[in-house]
């Protein structure tokens, strides 16, 4: 991660512009996800529009992802392949995971509006195929659609509502659903005629007024080295991502998260759109909060293993989603292993993106157990008692799912899931500028701030917690949130 420079987020005022060199009704800074959706949804709404990006092409975070998309509700995909999915069960796990820090307002929204999200998508040509992709994993790599991509079959999640697979992957084959989603939005903003400018860093906003309410009209670019300033007539959308590339940023706000190994996002994720919002007044919220990974499935036979402490104590059910188990770890008392039967091993080596080197095997657990050099007998005692409580099906103690219980049988190998020894632990933010449902940013007194709106990453959303977190919801809430702050934008007064 490189340094990121210094730069002055300090708004300027319009009487301070002598020439504005371009206006618009509408501004949107970053031209991922949700900068493209946004486009979109403010040019269908009849603005004109001008969209920025410092890279050189569309894409951002985006263009890097699996474009997943985690969306419920009893969508066209589920409902044709057989799925009852309801708009209550689909807000309430939502609800529920991203507790306490969940918006209810937002989350109603993202649940209600999910089913009518995909077709939107559709409607500009997203492909999705009426497939379900059955097995646990990361991501699939054929090009079927549903998968479950959260901890929804669970502890405590299954006890509480109705389970169904709400991961939504493009119809297309391999790792490449970002790419394909960019290319079909990106056509879908030129074939409207929005403005797009490239290779242009947005530096400050411009506002008018001396007051407390200071309206935002404009923004201050950067463009072949000289400062240009462009004219909202409506409002700035700032959808620049979050600040997972800036070091100083993550000092300051997310300590914990650089526990993890491996940042996740484009160069341009230093945060520069939720500190332009906050010079002038934007309220930041979850700041302290991101997503961790420990992908130590594929294969899913490692389900069947145990994620033991560096006390030899087990504190997690194996069958949640990798990202719960990330999260989790980074609060245990290190080091962390997982400990998996020979057989369920089996070819970890040649599919797993885990990474994790082997810690020590036995031929028995009690070498195992010597190699590792835990406390003594805690490790033993623990295999004991989940082997027990396996061979009768149940686990009193973390309420993994009975399909993934199982004795620990010798040959064992241990895996050295520990940040910083090998391990992949990917991470990115989920904290940033706090917002109404249609985008619009609010200040410290929880007012909106006239002509300013965010979405994607720059904007806190519908994920909030690492724990809670489900594969999809990222950029399933970006081209969500995009398209509500754009149709914001657009409509002139329309804060609500």
């Amino acid at each position: 991660m490189q340094p990121v420079p210094c730069m002055d987020f300090k708004p300027l005022q319009a009487d301070q512009v002598s020439a504005w060199d371009r206006a618009a009704d509408v501004l949107i800074v970053g031209f991922g996800g949700a900068g493209a959706c946004a486009a979109i949804e403010a040019a269908d709404s009849g603005a004109s529009v001008i969209i920025f990006d410092a890279a050189s092409g569309a894409g951002g975070s985006t263009a890097l992802s699996s474009a997943e998309l985690y969306l419920g509700g009893g969508t066209s995909v589920q409902q044709a392949v057989g799925y009852d999915d309801t708009i209550e069960a689909t807000y309430g796990y939502l609800m529920a995971s991203n507790a306490p820090q969940a918006d209810p307002e937002k989350v109603r929204a993202y649940a209600e509006g999910g089913a009518d999200h995909l077709e939107w998508l559709k409607s500009l040509g997203v492909p999705f195929k009426h497939s379900e992709y059955p097995h646990r994993a990361m991501m699939a790599l054929t090009d079927d659609c549903l998968l479950y991509t959260g901890s929804e079959k669970a502890w405590p999640y299954r006890d509480q509502f109705e389970a169904a697979p709400r991961g939504h992957n493009l119809e297309v084959e391999g790792d490449n659903g970002g790419p394909l989603l960019m290319q079909l939005l990106e056509a879908a903003v030129r074939e409207r005629g929005v403005a797009v400018v490239l290779e242009s860093r947005a530096l400050r906003l411009i506002v008018e007024g001396r007051d407390d309410a200071l309206p935002v009209c404009g923004v201050v670019v950067r463009q072949d080295g000289e400062e240009r300033y462009y004219r909202a007539e409506r409002g700035v959308v700032l959808c620049a991502g979050g600040f997972v590339m800036n070091s100083d940023m993550l000092n300051k706000h997310a300590p914990k998260l650089q526990r993890a190994t491996i940042p996740i996002g484009n160069p341009n994720d230093t945060g520069a759109g939720i500190q332009m919002a906050a010079a002038v007044g934007a309220r930041l919220i979850n700041m302290d909060e991101g997503f961790v990974s420990l992908p130590f499935y594929p294969p899913a036979s490692l389900t069947f293993g145990i994620l033991v402490d560096g006390n030899g104590q087990r504190f997690i059910n194996e069958d949640v989603y990798h990202g719960r188990v990330g999260t989790l770890i980074l609060d245990q008392t290190w080091p962390v292993y997982l400990v998996v039967s020979v057989d369920d091993y089996a070819d970890y080596e040649t599919v797993s993106y885990l990474g994790a080197p082997i810690a020590a095997t036995g031929e028995t657990i009690e070498e195992l157990c010597v190699e590792l050099g835990l406390p003594e007998g805690a490790l033993e005692t623990t295999i004991e008692t989940f082997n027990t409580s396996a061979a009768q099906g149940e686990d009193p103690q973390c309420h993994k799912h009975s399909d993934w219980l199982k004795p620990l049988t010798a040959p064992l190998v241990a895996l050295d899931c520990t940040p910083g020894r090998g391990a992949f632990f990917p991470y990115f933010t989920l904290g940033g500028v706090d917002t109404t449902v249609n985008g619009a940013v609010l200040n410290e007194a929880g007012e909106p701030i006239p002509g300013l709106y965010a979405a994607g990453r720059t904007a806190c959303g519908v994920p909030r917690r690492g724990d809670g977190y489900a594969s999809g919801s990222s950029v399933g809430d970006a081209t969500f949130s995009g398209r509500q702050a754009g149709r914001a934008a657009a409509q002139t007064g329309d804060t609500a």
